[in-house]
């Protein structure tokens, strides 16, 4: 693959995945990872290396897209900020630890696991019954490592667990769902990039411009058109009914989800 086509391409996964971010209120790891997987394996890097590169620059990468969604979203009165607080600093502890973990997997492991976390935040879309808005908030922290560990070990930055949590349990309007999961996933993140920085330092057969295993090429070009991304995701967001919203966060991560599950198990799907 040429230079400019690697880089052009890391480009466009900023777009989708800032856009993602903003739109949908999550990290848009479920777009950057399989993305930057096909493209680092397309470049000759081990698939396990490439797979651990591709969760930790995609949780790199969330943090500031996540954070200008968050503060779009925050102009319009769309965030929890105590809720997403204590969702996110506990949950950054337990993506420290899922990250930890995932540096010592394979990519058939790290793939299935991927992809059945995406299936699965698809499915709470779906019919859940209520509880009580007291027994949510009670088990704040629990929610947090526990969804934290996932975002760790997978790269997704946890939107896709927390605004269904969000909807379908505690019964808060799509919209604010969206934004204090934007808020929430930035802090999340935070953990398992120092995660990965510190596993992967002086781990052999890295790419060039490497912090540990975040890279830091495909950080700044997704990163660059990401962030400014994510503020038209977050306009288009309010102009559509939290019904819309639900179908589109529910078909992307449907294919994906079954994209990668199909990869980790040697199927295919197509694009």
């Amino acid at each position: 693959m040429l230079e400019y086509e690697y880089l052009s391409l890391l480009a466009l996964t900023g777009v989708g995945a800032g856009f993602a971010s903003g739109l949908l209120g999550v990290g848009g790891g479920f777009i950057m990872v399989p993305m930057q997987l096909w493209l680092l394996v397309s470049c000759g890097i081990d698939p396990t290396i490439s797979m651990r590169i591709a969760i930790a620059t995609s949780l790199a990468v969330i943090m500031p897209t996540a954070m200008s969604g968050a503060l779009g979203h925050c102009k319009r009165g769309a965030i929890d900020w105590e809720g997403g607080l204590r969702l996110g600093a506990s949950g950054a502890l337990g993506a420290f630890a899922g990250g930890f973990l995932a540096a010592h997997l394979s990519c058939a492991i790290l793939s299935l696991a991927f992809g059945i976390v995406v299936l699965l935040g698809a499915a709470r879309m779906f019919v859940q019954p209520k509880v009580g808005h007291f027994a949510f908030k009670a088990n704040w922290a629990l929610w947090g490592i526990g969804i934290g560990f996932i975002c760790g070990l997978t790269g997704i930055g946890g939107g896709v667990i927390i605004v269904p949590i969000m909807v379908m349990i505690l019964g808060i309007d799509m919209h604010r769902a969206v934004g204090t999961s934007s808020f929430a996933i930035a802090l999340i993140s935070i953990g398992g990039v120092l995660s990965y920085i510190l596993s992967g330092l002086g781990a052999p057969d890295l790419p060039p411009h490497s912090l540990g295993y975040v890279n830091l090429v495909q950080w700044a070009f997704i990163t660059g058109t990401g962030v400014p991304s994510a503020q038209l995701g977050v306009m288009i967001s309010h102009k559509l009914t939290g019904v819309w919203l639900r179908r589109v966060f529910v078909v992307l991560m449907l294919y994906i989800g079954l994209k990668m599950m199909m990869g980790a198990l040697g199927g295919s799907l197509p694009i």
